[in-house]
């Protein structure tokens, strides 16, 4: 197997992302040797992972997050979302930008910054990523008994993250932030990953439509490659209906948090959610688009607090 890492790019990604390049997969291998098991050719006869299992995902997965972000061990309990790492990056970097903006152009970093994942699934990577490259502190939340578990066994395989995330049960359903948020406790920034579908066949269709894409051909048997439960993939109503939710309830924490931020991954559901903002009282409201690959997303943030009130809240949290 050639060790040449090819000069193709990701061009889509973040300037920063520091997957933009293909895969340099007999590194990768050095990490994670499992991972060659599942190495194939593409139909341009170049070394591939096969993505349609997920074995293959997570395999890859681990060996990115210990060859770029510093993790020495990860893993996660068999069904639950293994998500690809180039995108959640991403989604890292974008939002680091928005904090620069009111930080003179640069984007504060260190444990002072505080972030809330919302939804941090089992598999948190999120906090691993944007702990490595930004050095915030992370609070990961969870309604999943089981996915907290395994993001806590997680934190405890990496003792370089002690101190620096922490890892809560969300109790109250239909809850975002009451029941994780602490009295007096303020966050720079929320990020979140929302279930997307609405429907457990619509969560089957999707993969359906991914594969495809994939292999570019109808593929017969399908199964979720990027795993998933039922609180990861779908919910009542499907993204918008968990987002407009989270937008009324981040009304009430208009004080207590900078940026509120979501990944939106339906383009019909943009104006919706963009009229939901304006109707609250959102200050001001942005939306950032993101691509990978042939998947179109974006990210919306929004904040509550007017222009000088940001002035301040930088000037008092982002010293250097």
């Amino acid at each position: 197997m050639s060790d040449k890492k090819s000069t193709d790019t990701k061009t889509r990604l973040h300037i920063r992302n520091k997957h933009r390049d293909r895969y340099d997969l007999a590194l990768l291998i050095e990490r994670v040797p499992e991972l060659s098991k599942f190495v194939t050719k593409n139909k341009h006869g170049n070394d591939t992972v096969d993505f349609f299992k997920p074995e293959a995902v997570k395999a890859l997965n681990k060996a990115l997050l210990m060859q770029y972000y510093g993790v020495q061990d990860w893993d996660i309990p068999t069904g639950y979302l293994c998500p690809p790492i180039p995108g959640r990056a991403d989604y890292i970097h974008h939002i680091a930008d928005v904090l620069a903006i009111r930080n003179f152009g640069t984007i504060p970093t260190g444990e002072n910054i505080r972030c809330l994942d919302i939804g941090t699934g089992a598999n948190m990577v999120y906090p691993l990523i944007g702990n490595s490259e930004y050095g915030w502190f992370f609070v990961g939340s969870d309604i999943d008994s089981t996915a907290v578990e395994s993001a806590q066994s997680i934190l405890k395989s990496n003792p370089q993250l002690k101190g620096k995330v922490d890892i809560r049960l969300q109790e109250k359903e239909g809850e975002t932030f009451f029941g994780v948020i602490g009295k007096g406790e303020k966050f720079d920034l929320t990020i979140c990953n929302p279930p997307f579908h609405a429907s457990a066949e619509d969560a089957q269709a999707g993969s359906q439509r991914k594969l495809n894409n994939l292999k570019g051909e109808k593929v017969e048997e399908v199964k979720l490659n990027f795993g998933g439960t039922s609180g990861e993939l779908w919910t009542e109503g499907g993204e918008k209906a968990f987002i407009l939710r989270m937008i009324r309830q981040s009304s009430q924490f208009a004080k207590t948090c900078c940026y509120f931020s979501t990944l939106v991954s339906k383009q019909s559901n943009v104006k919706h959610i963009q009229a939901a903002l304006e109707k609250i009282g959102a200050m001001e409201q942005r939306t950032i688009p993101m691509g990978q690959g042939n998947k179109t997303s974006r990210i919306i943030v929004w904040t509550f607090l007017k222009k000088f009130e940001r002035k301040e809240w930088a000037a008092e949290r982002w010293k250097a």
